[in-house]
């Protein structure tokens, strides 16, 4: 079966995820079943079919399984946002996933010889970084429990770190392909070879990625600098095959940690909501351990296979306050554990690490270095967000504000995963089409 008609069955799953979703929403709020799940479900088909027709006409070789593991997540996510939040907000996710959709197509259109990006790294670089630096403006800002995440435009809000991430991204895949070889070869220093590189040569790499940092520890958005730290070492290691540049940055991360912990009063908080997250004085406190703890009790009560579709109690009996704090974002997977249980949210890491193995296999597809890194850089970034909001969520790591992509409610964080995975999809076209060539005759 050919690539194309692969993606087109692969959509099919999702379409059905989505009207039998639908219609266990409606059953367990009105207790009738009507035809509007199959409506919804038809309309969310035939926007995929339009999907599936464009990437066959623009990008007939990219890889098959990306765009239908990222439509079941879509759909699953329009799912739980109708189920926490109600009609109107899904209507909202919903819009963002058809303006997801266009994205990609304006994405691949314009960015179709992807690799012109590389003449415009700085740019790219310099524009991400004033782009963060949005939340703290005046007049802009919109402080969420002491994080600077978005900035406020009239009636809406916007998340600029989700599309720096991958600005970022893009500067640090060109600016490796031109220095790689010279980062990996190290240096002397008097007379004696060492693994660390020329400094004019890392330098500027690391003034810029210290800055972002800069930026994000600014915002108090720690969730998204471990994103970009992680991208870094991930890319580092790929372009250089260096384990060194893994080890130093693993422990400047450690020391980094330590200082943030203890230097900084909204860092340190979190730290002690996460050490202690039942402690009554943490929990009766406001923005305390209550997210976090609700979070263990609501997940503990799912078991295995869970307490059942709309079963998880998410707000005060009697009331509209949630019970639960930011069920349909932060908190999210902490309501699909409570409701399909310990297998259910397995099947949803298993959907994440998919595909960021189709994004590694393109990776290792590309010839050219450019395309191999930024192919990498992409899905180690998307990996992390996922771990750092799941591990946050389940207490491996401190809780931070990163959504869960394509899952969680929120404009900002679709629009920018799509361009990701349009960058993917674009590279992996690229990677097999090569491929494909050197296997003909």
């Amino acid at each position: 079966m050919r690539a194309r008609n692969r993606e087109l069955f692969g959509l099919i799953p999702a379409a059905l995820l989505m009207t039998a979703g639908l219609a266990a929403v409606l059953v367990q709020e009105s207790n009738r079943l009507s035809n509007t799940s199959l409506i919804y479900g038809g309309v969310f088909l035939g926007l995929c079919l339009v999907g599936n027709i464009f990437i066959r006409i623009t990008l007939p070789h990219a890889d098959p399984y990306l765009f239908p593991l990222v439509s079941v997540l879509a759909c699953f996510g329009l799912v739980m946002v109708l189920r926490i939040y109600g009609v109107t907000y899904a209507r909202q996710q919903a819009q963002w996933f058809v303006l997801g959709l266009i994205l990609v197509a304006v994405a691949v259109l314009v960015f179709r010889d992807y690799r012109k990006l590389e003449r415009y790294r700085y740019l790219i670089a310099v524009g991400s970084i004033l782009f963060m630096v949005l939340p703290r403006v005046p007049g802009l800002e919109d402080p969420v429990n002491g994080a600077y995440l978005a900035i406020k435009l009239g009636p809406f809000t916007f998340q600029p770190t989700e599309f720096g991430k991958v600005g970022l991204i893009v500067f640090l895949a060109s600016y490796l392909r031109d220095h790689r070889q010279v980062l990996a070869q190290g240096t002397t220093v008097l007379g004696v070879r060492v693994g660390l590189p020329p400094l004019r040569h890392l330098g500027p790499m690391l003034l810029l990625w210290g800055i972002a940092m800069l930026i994000l520890i600014f915002l108090h958005d720690v969730g998204t600098s471990l994103m970009f730290y992680g991208a870094l070492l991930a890319m580092l290691y790929v372009g250089t095959g260096r384990v060194s540049f893994v080890v130093l940055g693993l422990l400047a991360f450690a020391v980094g940690s330590w200082y943030l912990a203890t230097h900084i009063a909204h860092i340190d908080a979190r730290v002690l909501d996460w050490e202690h997250p039942f402690r009554p004085a943490l929990y009766d406190a406001y923005g305390g351990s209550q997210q976090l703890a609700d979070a263990q009790f609501n997940m503990a009560a799912g078991g295995l296979f869970g307490q059942g579709f709309g079963q998880s109690i998410i707000t005060i009996p009697g009331t509209q306050d949630f019970w639960l704090p930011a069920p349909g974002t932060d908190m999210i997977y902490a309501v699909i554990v409570s409701e399909l249980g310990l297998f259910g949210g397995v099947g949803l890491l298993a959907v994440y690490i998919l595909i960021c193995w189709r994004g590694f296999k393109a990776a290792t597809l590309a010839r050219d270095s450019f395309s191999k890194l930024l192919a990498t850089g992409l899905s180690a970034v998307l990996a992390l967000q996922v771990f750092v909001i799941v591990g946050g969520v389940t207490r491996v790591i401190p809780l931070t504000g990163v959504t869960l992509p394509f899952v969680s409610y929120g404009g900002s964080s679709i629009l920018a995963n799509f361009i990701l995975v349009a960058l993917l999809l674009l590279v992996s076209d690229r990677a097999r089409r090569q491929a494909l060539g050197a296997m003909t005759p």
